[in-house]
């Protein structure tokens, strides 16, 4: 298609003459009226030709409307327009996939591309192939109003966050395997106790890092309970310091989605103190910098062993104090009793005084015994002796012969009142009984806890106890240290004056 002159028309003396060229179809001339002649075809592509030659990419800036999403083919059509026009947009499928933020009704925007035509309706659009916020102002704008959402939606809410391990055995971090981030991160975990770490290399910025940021978030879930690697205790979400268009990736929906859903703890390590991202509200713990997130994953060695030797110093203390607390209680309450000597020398002198009339009594009855013996046995020869025994051996014989009938008799009638009385047992009598010896039993417990000196404590009164334990009873005595208890404790006081 060769090329044709572009006329411009002088408006004082409507002469024409040539500045540029385009690309236009040879014109045929009409044989009546003498005027070139094109078909519409010709036309709309000599003016499409015309627009992406003489514009090729620009930036035109303006604020969205008629956004719809995308179009069931992928594709996304709105408009831009100012206070006093308006021009058709569109974004290709592929172009949109990658785009580092969506579009929405009221956003001013700055999009790149360039200007074609629409030949089925005489309109011409602006082929978009970058698209970002006009701005810190619309980006803050665009981000109040998706936290705004997104909190409707309940995953920023403080009910679903999980408590951090106190010593995580396996860390994970994604964040990018280059720079200063992960080294001081590492560096940071070697003053702390020992844990694996799992790194998971990232794009932290630019077109598709919020896509691979959220699938690493959801992947390590899911790979660790594939066992492809250890579940992590911690995972911790990381990137240094930047600018607001630096960090949007970590406020995409998607990676906010994927940290509320995530089953493992999270934290969010973004930015310095002063950056904020919608990521620090859906973890479950937000870190001011990324070596902080290291500290608030694992506790320091150094600091976990002086505290283990801090309650062991207190555990002892405690248990010391608990010895002499009892110790002088134990002496207390001995002081209420009388002395041995005291309950039981009278009976000791008693049992001598009767232990002496039981021997002069048993001599006198030996004595006697004998007598009557040896008169007795004077009377008896061998042979009567032997009869008697053999009687008494008979009538030994009798008894031991009765007492086994009798013995069998009773047990058989033990064991029939016993087969009557268990049938007649029944798990609920049990039951009851055992209830009812409950009740008597915590009655029991009640009146003993009544009748303690502790109770008497718990009423607001205090014991005061000398350096040796001994109860202070006259502040005329009390001097040098004392120990006061409470119901809930013990404290040692010193006497001023």
């Amino acid at each position: 298609m060769p090329h044709i002159w572009r006329l411009k028309f002088d408006l004082q003396g409507g002469t024409p003459h040539c500045s540029d060229y385009i690309s236009m179809p040879q014109k045929r001339m009409n044989s009546e009226s003498n005027t070139p002649e094109f078909s519409v075809s010709e036309i709309s592509g000599a003016l499409k030709k015309t627009l992406e030659d003489r514009f090729g990419h620009i930036c035109v800036r303006g604020e969205v409307t008629g956004y719809k999403g995308p179009h069931s083919s992928g594709h996304v059509y709105f408009d831009l327009k100012d206070e006093n026009a308006l021009i058709a947009a569109i974004i290709w499928k592929g172009v949109f996939g990658k785009l580092a933020f969506r579009p929405e009704n009221g956003m001013e925007v700055r999009a790149t591309g360039k200007i074609s035509t629409f030949p089925k309706n005489s309109g011409y659009q602006l082929i978009i192939e970058r698209l970002e916020p006009a701005g810190e102002g619309a980006l803050l704008a665009m981000l109040e109003e998706r936290k705004r959402r997104l909190t409707a939606e309940g995953l920023f809410d403080p009910a679903r966050k999980q408590l951090l391990p106190f010593m995580p055995k396996v860390v994970a971090i994604i964040t990018s395997p280059t720079g200063a981030v992960i080294h001081d991160m590492l560096r940071a975990f070697e003053k702390r106790c020992p844990a694996h770490i799992i790194i998971v290399p990232v794009k932290v910025q630019g077109d598709g890092a919020d896509v691979e940021i959220a699938r690493a978030i959801t992947g390590v879930s899911q790979w660790a309970q594939e066992g492809r690697i250890p579940m992590p205790d911690v995972l911790i979400v990381a990137r240094g310091g930047g600018s607001l268009e630096d960090l949007m990736c970590f406020n995409s929906e998607a990676v906010v989605r994927a940290l509320a859903q995530c089953d493992i703890p999270t934290i969010s390590g973004v930015g310095h103190e002063t950056d904020t991202t919608l990521c620090d509200f859906a973890a479950d713990v937000r870190a001011t910098t990324p070596t902080q997130a290291v500290e608030l994953a694992t506790p320091v060695h150094t600091e976990l062993v002086a505290r283990v030797n801090e309650l062991g110093h207190r555990l002892g203390q405690a248990l010391r104090r608990r010895v002499a607390i009892a110790r002088a209680e134990l002496v207390s309450l001995t002081r209420v009793f009388p002395a041995a000597e005291n309950v039981l020398g009278e009976r000791r002198q008693r049992l001598d005084y009767a232990g002496e009339k039981a021997l002069a009594a048993l001599r006198t009855r030996v004595s006697t015994a004998r007598g009557r013996y040896s008169a007795k046995a004077a009377g008896f020869s061998p042979r009567i002796l032997q009869s008697f025994l053999h009687m008494r051996q008979q009538r030994l014989t009798q008894l031991q012969h009765g007492l086994n009938t009798q013995l069998r008799n009773r047990a058989g009638k033990a064991r029939v009142r016993f087969t009557t009385t268990q049938a007649r047992m029944r798990p609920q009598l049990v039951q009851a009984m055992l209830q009812r010896h409950g009740v008597q039993l915590g009655k029991a417990g009640q009146l003993l806890q009544v009748l303690s000196y502790k109770s008497t404590l718990a009423r607001g009164f205090t014991v005061v106890r000398g350096a040796g334990g001994e109860v202070v009873r006259s502040a005329a005595i009390a001097h040098g240290v004392l120990t006061i208890e409470w119901a809930d404790g013990s404290k040692d006081a010193q006497i001023i004056e």
